[in-house]
């Protein structure tokens, strides 16, 4: 097979692993840091997450992580229904004390929101929470590629608050369309 044939399927290939792949756990379960694991704890996190309606976090750092001089940044990334997650958004957070608070507003067919904590301790080394994924919070009302629909506002086969929208994810098979164009377009030059 040569190159560009190969790095077409690859591409085409990647298209449909589902973005739903990276919450961890199961459809419908948040994910939360155990108290014991993290330098802080979370006062404040709305869940499940609502279409259009401000979700709002907000966690205090230890005593310890305070007292020796560790900062705390706050990444959130969406992820919706049709199986594609937004890049990764480092969050401006409202910083009082110990206490760091963030925003976000999901869009409209959102599956979760996922977030994390990177400390940044004194000597500029840092460690992520958790270590390599994400915290989650489900949506009121989601898709999940191993389960279906589900989440307290999917009533009737449709989510209450979407209930125009269809329940089958559109998007992600456009995007798989236009791919498998793309790969037999450079595989017809060869």
């Amino acid at each position: 097979m040569q190159p560009r044939a190969l790095i077409a399927v690859l591409i085409t290939s990647m298209m449909f692993i589902p973005a739903s792949l990276g919450a961890s756990g199961t459809a419908g379960e948040d994910v939360n840091p155990s108290d014991d694991d993290v330098p802080f704890s979370i006062t404040e996190r709305d869940s499940p997450s609502v279409d259009g309606i401000g979700w709002d976090l907000t966690i205090v750092m230890s005593d310890e992580a305070f007292d020796n001089g560790t900062t705390f940044e706050i990444t959130t990334q969406i992820c919706t229904n049709d199986g594609v997650c937004d890049p990764p958004l480092k969050m401006d957070a409202t910083v009082t004390n110990k206490s760091h608070s963030v925003s976000v507003t999901p869009p409209s067919d959102h599956t979760y929101i996922n977030w994390r904590v990177k400390a940044i301790y004194s000597d500029d080394s840092y460690t992520n929470f958790p270590q390599g994924d994400w915290y989650t919070t489900w949506s009121s009302c989601y898709f999940q590629q191993d389960s279906g629909w589900g989440g307290d506002d999917y009533v009737d086969d449709a989510c209450a608050s979407n209930s125009e929208e269809s329940s089958l994810p559109g998007f992600g098979l456009i995007t798989a369309s236009a791919s498998i164009a793309m790969a037999a377009i450079l595989i017809g030059r060869d």
